[in-house]
């Protein structure tokens, strides 16, 4: 009987250390999806399927704006996305040069953008200026086209993260709160800095939409406030992750950045602010002398039709602005993903 209870006894103490060691969020034991003899990689689906939604927001908000049909494809494939992928690989290779130039470093990794290495401000601040080439040989203004974007950013970089939990990387420092991490090469839980981001981005979508409509924002301050909610996160999440970056001026370089946009973002807000009480048709989608005005009846009426069409239907698109980020934004409607380029 003694034996029995000691037994008992034994086995529950057992279970409850496993309890304990087993709490937190679980991590994906593989970040690989096999079709066959096709290998899909979780953290490319995230981007893919991010990108998908990004796009579908964009083209909802610009179209409604009065922007022509096909913009939001166009620009995204042959611009935007080109120039992203470039940027976001500059900016990796320019904060991480130990790993290319460094003693133990190799330069030909630079073109081995399946090994990782991709940072989203540099994917931003170069698929922006793609956007603006494309944008401006098609006669369109970037303003718009940037305001409509912006939403969809936060959304699509959220479910890009996703793809960091797939493969076990940009995580925090150690935690004991409940909704630690487990990662299998880590002792104890770590600060999900992945998912932080993830919800403060899906939040920043619904807090741009509402701030749209409720401070009527045009003429691209829409896409400068995602700048910097975006940039407000990223310094907050950044102060808690563990891999390797660089330090300068005693912080990690990627928050030194972030603070420098950050503070550029709001200087670019306070002056666009100025220039909308100025210059009230700055949110024109076509520039002077282009459009679908221009070619029927001449220059002098650029841009009035689509701007009339933006300003009649802004109550029908902002309210359409708010399902189209919260479908987007809609849990079941995420994926994750692998061992992919991982932006930094």
């Amino acid at each position: 009987m003694t034996g029995a209870v000691s037994a008992g006894a034994l086995d529950l103490a057992t279970r409850a250390s496993a309890a304990l060691t087993e709490r937190g969020i679980p991590s994906p034991p593989e970040n690989v999806i096999n079709l066959g003899p096709f290998p899909l990689r979780a953290y490319a689906l995230a981007i893919i399927v991010g990108a998908i939604l990004a796009w579908w927001i964009l083209d909802r908000r610009y179209t409604r704006k009065g922007g022509p049909a096909d913009t939001a494809a166009d620009i995204a494939l042959y611009w935007m996305v080109p120039f992203g992928i470039v940027g976001s690989r500059i900016y990796h290779v320019a904060t991480h040069p130990q790993d290319f130039f460094g003693p133990d470093g190799d330069w030909v990794e630079m073109f081995r953008l399946w090994n990782g290495g991709l940072g989203i401000m540099g994917a931003v601040l170069f698929g922006a200026l793609g956007a603006y080439i494309g944008l401006r040989r098609r006669g369109l203004r970037i303003g718009p086209f940037a305001d409509a974007l912006a939403p969809g950013l936060l959304v699509a970089q959220a479910v890009g993260r996703l793809g960091n939990y797939f493969n076990q990387e940009l995580y925090g420092t150690a935690t004991d709160l409940p909704w630690g991490l487990r990662i299998d090469r880590e002792p104890g839980l770590v600060h999900p800095t992945f998912l932080y981001e993830g919800l403060w981005n899906l939040t920043g979508a619904v807090v741009l939409v509402l701030l749209q409509r409720r401070l009527r924002l045009d003429g691209g301050r829409v896409f400068w406030l995602y700048v910097i909610i975006y940039l407000t996160g990223r310094t907050l999440t950044e102060s808690l992750r563990t891999d390797p970056s660089m330090i300068v001026l005693g912080i990690r370089i990627h928050q030194l950045i972030a603070i420098v946009a950050w503070v550029i973002g709001v200087a670019i807000i306070i002056w666009l602010a100025r220039q909308a009480r100025l210059h009230p048709h700055r949110d024109e989608i076509w520039m002077a002398g282009h459009g679908p005005t221009a070619e029927a009846g001449g220059a002098g009426a650029v841009g009035t039709g689509a701007s009339d069409a933006a300003g009649a239907g802004e109550g029908d698109e902002v309210s359409s602005d708010a399902e189209a980020v919260s479908d987007a934004a809609d849990p079941s409607g995420t994926v994750g993903d692998g061992s992919v380029p991982s932006p930094a």
